[in-house]
């Protein structure tokens, strides 16, 4: 994770930004110490990096790569706002003795690339493109399933889905499920996550407008947007324990908990 020290909206490169939308940024540090402290509470492992001046979404650290099997996929930003990222994490990793290959294409990390179970789920329509879904693929050696967006206001695939993990019971990879808003995707990939996953937990757009699927779950407890309150309680009914953190100031930027959180595999 990295602190959002220099966090604002300087620059609009989605429909969620406003550059006349003044950000709070005592309230943001307060936010994001709360989605620390609550990744620590329940048993997680934060490590941080330092932030950048002059990389004001630096903060949204799950953009920087996707990470698996110790090995890092770096990634190629669609927008020159933020392609310095890249190689302020890549050093990061680097340091940290991890094998690092940046994309040739433009990937957006873990935005784009959601690892679920036996697959890879890669969205493609805004910022991630397709090239980058076959590079990871042989990257990790794993099957990468493309998933086309097609709402800007969902521009990331980690917007519109998120993995849920293994069932709450305890069981394998391969027993994963998700939670997703089907509206954000084409008709062939709502079909392609209807026939993947049809115990899919689905999201009313209340709740995903209210970054409710920008969620972060460890197979039992998923830290999520308290205003998404539909998805909170069909979380509850199936097993999960939703634990609410509110990241406001960060929509402010088309981000929030997920986008704020780079997961180490």
């Amino acid at each position: 994770m990295c602190e959002p020290r220099h966090f604002e909206v300087r620059y609009a490169i989605n429909p969620w930004m406003d550059t006349g939308t003044p950000v709070d940024l005592p309230l943001a540090r307060d936010q994001w110490l709360t989605l620390v402290e609550a990744y620590r509470a329940h048993g997680h492992t934060v490590e941080t990096i330092a932030p950048v001046a002059g990389l004001p979404d630096m903060v949204f650290a799950a953009n920087a790569a996707l990470v698996m099997d110790g090995k890092v996929f770096g990634s190629s930003f669609h927008a020159p706002e933020r392609r310095p990222e890249a190689a302020a994490y890549a050093q990061w990793f680097k340091e940290a003795g991890y094998e690092v290959r940046p994309s040739r294409s433009v990937c957006e990390g873990e935005g784009d690339l959601v690892p679920a179970g036996r697959y890879v789920l890669a969205g493609t329509g805004f910022r991630t493109h397709s090239s980058a879904h076959r590079e990871a693929q042989e990257f990790f050696g794993r099957p990468v399933i493309g998933l086309d967006l097609v709402d800007p206001r969902f521009y990331h695939l980690d917007t519109a889905l998120f993995h849920l993990g293994g069932e709450p019971d305890g069981g394998g990879a391969d027993a994963g499920n998700i939670a997703y808003y089907p509206a954000a995707f084409s008709p062939g990939s709502r079909e392609v996550l209807r026939r993947l996953y049809p115990d899919a937990v689905i999201a009313t757009e209340e709740d995903a407008l209210a970054f409710g699927l920008n969620s972060v779950s460890d197979g039992l407890h998923v830290f999520v947007a308290p205003q998404a309150r539909g998805l909170i309680d069909e979380l509850a009914r199936r097993g999960h324990v939703p634990v609410p953190v509110d990241l406001s100031e960060f929509r402010k930027a088309g981000g929030g908990i997920k986008c704020c959180t780079q997961e180490i595999r």
